[in-house]
């Protein structure tokens, strides 16, 4: 079947799935990283330290001689594990807290307002940079301070869209059908809001990651010889003057090419989904 017939025959399956192809195939390539990987991440060969791009090493190697597409590899897993682990954990309770408040206004819902004001006043990274710095550096501290920074995003969404549809037709149609405060809220309004939940989603995911890389780049995340993208950049970066450009770049590439594909899968969803855009 050629590809022009297949659109004509599944249009709406091709429309429903194309954005999160590229994310899906990441997520897919992450999670059997270990076995695809060509070398041991963590073998060290002193006698072949620092050499460059080869038919044997495709990314050349570190300062210890490990091979460098393999740490490429298999820190993909660790990266999109911590992005994926602190966006649910502000998620979840973010999008209750920020509908709990945008349905049932007064005090709870300006304490709520004023709480996310003073925390999004600071420079979120510097926030999570202090958070870790006062936690001890480790994978689950990091995991904690991006979920901490992303929770204001889904409070302010949630609180935002719940409140401007707690009195609309359909809702104050449910409420006179006898369902309970709770039931109008679960399962009459927020699954109106699921769609923007994603849009958010898929564009913290991009942060997340970034956010992680970057406090292990500064020392703050995770530790050596664990193999993450922020490590190797950070591993990488005295060599650049040097002419050993390899082993800072690569991961480089990794990192960004991550961080785009969720950034690009999150715009994607947002002219999809977003009834806004669509009106």
């Amino acid at each position: 079947m050629s590809t022009l017939s297949a659109r004509r025959r599944f249009p709406s399956l091709l429309h429903t799935f194309s954005p999160w192809t590229p994310a899906f195939a990441l997520v897919v390539f992450a999670l059997v990283a270990p076995f695809i990987a060509p070398y041991d991440p963590l073998a060290t060969d002193v006698a072949h330290a620092l050499q460059h791009p080869t038919s044997a090493h495709w990314f050349g190697t570190d300062a210890l001689g490990r091979d460098l597409l393999s740490r490429v590899i298999v820190a993909s897993r660790l990266d999109l594990a911590i992005a994926f682990s602190a966006v649910v954990l502000s998620c979840v309770p973010g999008t209750l807290i920020g509908a709990v408040a945008g349905f049932a206004g007064g005090w709870f819902d300006r304490a709520t307002g004023r709480v996310v004001d003073a925390l999004m006043a600071f420079p979120l990274f510097v926030v999570a940079m202090a958070l870790v710095a006062v936690l001890g550096n480790s994978v689950l501290n990091v995991v904690i301070a991006t979920a901490i920074i992303n929770l204001p995003f889904y409070v302010r969404l949630s609180r935002a869209e719940v409140a401007s549809r707690r009195d609309a037709a359909y809702v104050r149609a449910a409420r006179l059908a006898g369902n309970r405060r709770s039931r109008v809220l679960f399962a009459v309004i927020l699954p109106n809001v699921f769609p923007l939940l994603a849009i958010q989603v898929s564009q913290n995911l991009g942060w997340a990651i970034m956010n992680g890389a970057g406090l292990s780049f500064l020392g703050l995340g995770v530790r050596p010889p664990a193999a993450e993208w922020g490590v190797l950049v950070n591993e990488g970066a005295q060599y650049i003057i040097t002419g050993q450009w390899w082993v800072a770049l690569f991961p480089g590439i990794a990192l960004f090419v991550a961080v785009l594909i969720f950034t690009l899968t999150g715009d994607a969803l947002r002219d999809r989904l977003d009834y806004r855009r669509r009106v």
